[in-house]
């Protein structure tokens, strides 16, 4: 059994604000710190609940945050870029973790709110409904015939993620009371639930009981925070859309 960790770091333990995410914030040191252990302590779960190989995407902007010095034995690391794939190294995987995830775009009081850009993008749409990063990447994740078996972040975040897939397991491990605040648990009591809910998951898809979620075909809107330059894709002002058979053509702009 293979699972893939793709991993984002607002949705971190630890992490409480902006300044642990960009990398010239004050915090960005301690952020990238805090993504290589939550990263392992989800591997060497996973690894316990009986995996067999797990494959790490550094999914943070370059993605180049996870410190690969101080990673545990046994896992592979995909970082940089990857033009045109969401998941690369997917190959071969038979389910996807989302780890340190953070609410979609516009969510009240959620730590970090945005969907893939917090400085472009105001909303995202998928076939008329508001979508974030969760959904548009469980989708992706489908569309490879995987499920998604777990997700972590605050607490909105865990809300969003059941809503769209009820039978995501969701580790929350801070509380949001702002865009650029949250109530953290202690790193002790964060590794616990971590170790915890990765086996729930594991255990959950072992029994069939986590499902790929696909839709077909895919329209993405996006709009954005200023006037888009004159490009494909363009049906207003601060708005493109995007049609294609899969969520991930529609996502990178291939119209097909």
């Amino acid at each position: 059994m293979k699972i893939y960790i793709f991993a984002d770091l607002e949705g971190i333990s630890g992490v409480s604000n902006s300044s642990f995410v960009t990398a010239d914030g004050a915090k960005y040191a301690l952020g990238c710190r805090y993504i290589t252990r939550d990263v392992n302590i989800c591997a060497q779960a996973c690894f316990d609940a009986g995996a067999d190989a797990v494959t790490i995407r550094d999914g943070h902007g370059a993605g180049t945050s996870i410190q690969w010095h101080d990673l545990i034995p046994g896992v592979e690391l995909m970082q940089g870029t990857a033009a045109g794939v969401r998941f690369p190294g997917i190959e071969g995987a038979d389910a996807v973790i989302l780890l340190g995830y953070h609410a979609m775009a516009g969510t009240t009081r959620a730590l970090l709110e945005h969907s893939y850009s917090s400085k472009s993008i105001q909303n995202m749409w998928l076939n008329g409904k508001l979508i974030g990063e969760f959904g548009i990447d469980t989708l992706i994740a489908g569309e490879k015939g995987l499920p998604v078996i777990m997700t972590s972040g605050c607490d909105k975040l865990c809300k969003e993620a059941r809503e769209f897939s009820p039978e995501v397991v969701t580790c929350q491990v801070k509380t949001s009371t702002h865009q650029q605040g949250c109530i953290l648990l202690s790193p002790a009591d964060a590794e616990k639930r971590l170790r915890e809910k990765t086996f729930e998951a594991i255990q959950k898809f072992k029994e069939g009981r986590i499902k790929p979620l696909t839709v077909s075909p895919a329209v993405i809107r996006r709009e954005y925070v200023e006037r888009a330059e004159p490009a494909e894709g363009l049906v207003a002002p601060r708005t493109t859309e995007f049609s294609a058979k899969t969520v991930e053509d529609a996502y990178f702009g291939r119209q097909r």
